[in-house]
C-alpha cells in the first residue's frame, strides 16, 4: 500500500508537462494564477495579457472575474432597468438611485399628514362666556373638534457615492404648508377676543429644514468621518424626545470613530419662534433670545452587546425679558403665573440615556439632572437656584407577534415654592415617544389650568405638568408639581400590515403645593387618574408610504384631578379620538 501511495505522489509532482497543462486549464477558467502553482525548479507558465474590455459590456463581467467591474449605475443601464419616477421602490433619478450628472444626486419626497380629532378637555373659566347655570360659571362645555392637514415637500441635492460612505455634500430644503380648523362650544377659546367666535381657521407656511451638510474628512478605511451641518435642521437630544426634539436654526459638528461605535455631536441652536396654531417654524418673527449649547457621545455595545449608551451635556440660556403675546392674543412671556414679572434663566442638563437590548429584554432608559439659576422666582420675586431631576425607563419583551412593555417615569416637583430653590423638572421642548406617545390622552392633549391664568397644566404632546404658557413659545418653568407615571402596554402585530396597541398609565403629581397656592385651595390630592388608550395602525402595502391610524383615549379622573375640576369631572368623560392619515413619496 505504501508503495502505491508513493507511486501516485511521484506521478502528481514529477510530470511537469501534466502540471503545466493543469495550471493552464485552471488559469483559463479564472480559478487560479500561475504563481499559485509555482513548483521549485520549474519555470512558471506565461499567459498572454487579457484583452481590453469595454466597461459597458457585461458579457465579460458575467463570465470572467478578472475583468474590472463597471460602476453600479452603468450596470443598471446595461441591464436595461428603466427609470421610474413615480414608484419610489423602482430605480428613479429623482429618488437618488442614479446620478443627475457626474456624482451629483437629487432626492425629492412628499409627505401629507392629515388629522381629524374630536375631543373633550376642561375649559377654563377666565376665557369663556357660558350660559350653563349648572356649572356655576366655572366651566364651559368641553367638546372640541380639530382638523389639521400638513403638506411637506422636501428637496435634496447630494454629492458623493453614498452607497459606501457618507455624502460629501448635501443641501436640503423642506417647507411646510398647514391648514387647521378648531371648533369649540364656547367663546374665548380660539382667541382671547370673544368676538372672534367659536371657530378658528388658519393657514400657515413654515420652513422645517433648510441646511447645508458638508463632509469634512474621512478618518479611517471604514469611513469614520467628521461633518458639519449649518441651518434649520432636526435634532433629538435623546432616544425618546424627553428633553429637546425640534427643527431649529443651528450649527452642528458630528461624526463617528471606531467603526461607527462612537458617535458624537457638538451643536449650538438659536430658537426660531413658532406659529401658535400649527407649531411650525415662523421665519417672519425675530429669532428668540433662547440659546442651546450641547455635546453628546453615543457608545455602542456599552455595557453589553446590542445596547447603546449616550452621555450628554445640554445648556439652555434664556434671556427673554420682554412681555410677549401669541397670535391669538394670549400672554406667553412671562407666563401668567405668580408675580408675572419678566425673568431669565440659565440651566444645564447632565444626562445619561440608553437604548437597545440585553438578551431578549428590550430596554430604554433616560436620566437627567438639571442645575442652574433663575433671575427671579415668580412667587417670591427673589433669585433662585434650579435643582431638579428626571428618570424614565421602558422595558419590553417580544413573544412571537406580541410585544409586552412596562413604563415608569419620575420628574421631581417643587415642595417649597417661593424659596431660594426651584426643584420642579422641566424640559426645553419635549416630544415624548413613551408610554403610548400621542395616542395617550395625557400626552396628546393640552389641559388648561383652571384659575391659574393663561397657563396649561400639561401642554399638547408633552408629559410634564410644568404650568407653562406654551411648550413652543413660552419659557421653561421649574416651579411645578412634578409627575410619577407607571404604565403597562402591548403591541399586537396581527399582520405585517396591521398592528393593534393598548396602553394603561396611572398618573400622580409628586407634590401639589404649587397647585394649592395658585388655586388658593387645600388639599389637592396627588392622584391624577388613569390614562387608557388603544390604537390600530394599518399599512396597506406593508410599507411606510401609506399609513392609517385610529386611536381612542380616555382619562378616568382620580382624586387630584377631581379637586381641580370638581364641578365638571364628576360626570364628564374626558376623551380623545384621533384619525391620522400619512401619505409619503
Amino acid at each position: 500500500m505504501q508503495r502505491k501511495i508513493a507511486r501516485a505522489w511521484s506521478l502528481c509532482i514529477g510530470e511537469t508537462r501534466g502540471l503545466r497543462l493543469l495550471l493552464l486549464f485552471a488559469c483559463a477558467c479564472g480559478q487560479a494564477k500561475a504563481q499559485d502553482f509555482q513548483v521549485p525548479g520549474v519555470p512558471p507558465a506565461v499567459l498572454p495579457p487579457p484583452e481590453a474590455v469595454d466597461q459597458n459590456d457585461l458579457s465579460g463581467f458575467l463570465t470572467d472575474t478578472r475583468v474590472p467591474i463597471p460602476d453600479r449605475n452603468r450596470i443598471i443601464d446595461a441591464l436595461g432597468v428603466p427609470d421610474n419616477p413615480f414608484n419610489p421602490y423602482r430605480q428613479s433619478t429623482i429618488k437618488g438611485d442614479r446620478p443627475l450628472v457626474g456624482d451629483w444626486f437629487v432626492n425629492i419626497s412628499f409627505i401629507f399628514d392629515g388629522v381629524y380629532e374630536p375631543k373633550a378637555v376642561p375649559v377654563p373659566v377666565d376665557v369663556v362666556e357660558t350660559n350653563l347655570p349648572s356649572n356655576g360659571g366655572q366651566f364651559g362645555r368641553p367638546s372640541q373638534e380639530l382638523v389639521s392637514t400638513t403638506f411637506l415637500p422636501s428637496f435634496s441635492i447630494i454629492k458623493g457615492d453614498t452607497a459606501f460612505k457618507p455624502p460629501d455634500f448635501e443641501l436640503r430644503v423642506t417647507p411646510a404648508f398647514n391648514y387647521s380648523q378648531l371648533s369649540t362650544d364656547e367663546l374665548g377659546i380660539v382667541n382671547i377676543n370673544p368676538a372672534a367666535g367659536r371657530i378658528r381657521n388658519t393657514r400657515f407656511v413654515g420652513v422645517q429644514e433648510a441646511f447645508v451638510d458638508y463632509h469634512l474628512q474621512d478618518v479611517s478605511s471604514r469611513y469614520d468621518f467628521d461633518a458639519i451641518r449649518v441651518g434649520i435642521q432636526p435634532f433629538n437630544a435623546d432616544f425618546r424626545g424627553f428633553l429637546f426634539q425640534d427643527e431649529q436654526l443651528g450649527i452642528r459638528l458630528f461624526g463617528d470613530r471606531g467603526n461607527n461605535r462612537f458617535i458624537y455631536n457638538v451643536a449650538y441652536f438659536r430658537r426660531i419662534d413658532k406659529d401658535t396654531d400649527s407649531g411650525l417654524n415662523d421665519l417672519s418673527e425675530p429669532l428668540r433670545r433662547d440659546d442651546i449649547f450641547l455635546a453628546n457621545l453615543f457608545v455602542q455595545d456599552l455595557p453589553v452587546l446590542g445596547y447603546t449608551t449616550e452621555f450628554s451635556v445640554v445648556e439652555n440660556l434664556n434671556h427673554e425679558v420682554a412681555t410677549e403675546y401669541d397670535k391669538n392674543g394670549f400672554q406667553i412671556i412671562p407666563e401668567e403665573f405668580g408675580l408675572e414679572n419678566p425673568h431669565k434663566y440659565a440651566v444645564t442638563y447632565y444626562g445619561v440615556n440608553g437604548d437597545g437590548h440585553i438578551g431578549r429584554l428590550n430596554l430604554t432608559q433616560s436620566y437627567y439632572y438639571a442645575v442652574g439659576n433663575d433671575s427671579m422666582n415668580e412667587l417670591s420675586g427673589h433669585p433662585a437656584q434650579i435643582r431638579a431631576y428626571f428618570g424614565a425607563i421602558e422595558p419590553s419583551m417580544d413573544f412571537d407577534w406580541i410585544r409586552v412593555r412596562g413604563s415608569a417615569l419620575y420628574a421631581s416637583g417643587d415642595a417649597h415654592p417661593g424659596n431660594k430653590s426651584e426643584t420642579g423638572f422641566d424640559s426645553i421642548l419635549e416630544n415624548p415617544q413613551f408610554a403610548g406617545a400621542d395616542t395617550s390622552y395625557w400626552i396628546r392633549q393640552g389641559i388648561p389650568f383652571i384659575g391659574g391664568g393663561g397657563i396649561n397644566l400639561v401642554n399638547p404632546d408633552g408629559l410634564l405638568p410644568d404650568l407653562r404658557s406654551s411648550k413652543d413659545e413660552g419659557q421653561s418653568n421649574f416651579i411645578n408639581p412634578g409627575l410619577t407615571l407607571l404604565g403597562v402596554g402591548a403591541d399586537f402585530d396581527v399582520l405585517p400590515e396591521l398592528r393593534f396597541s393598548l396602553n394603561a398609565n396611572h398618573l400622580n403629581f409628586n407634590n401639589t403645593r404649587i397647585l394649592e397656592i395658585l388655586r388658593e385651595q387645600s388639599p389637592i390630592h396627588r392622584n391624577i387618574g388613569w390614562d387608557l388608550s388603544g390604537a390600530g395602525t394599518a399599512r396597506p402595502f406593508d410599507t411606510q408610504n401609506i399609513i392609517f391610524r385610529l386611536s381612542a383615549a380616555f382619562l378616568v379622573p382620580g382624586r387630584g384631578f377631581q379637586d381641580l375640576f370638581a364641578a365638571q369631572s364628576k360626570d364628564q368623560i374626558y376623551y380623545s379620538v384621533l384619525l391620522n392619515t400619512i401619505l409619503a413619496y
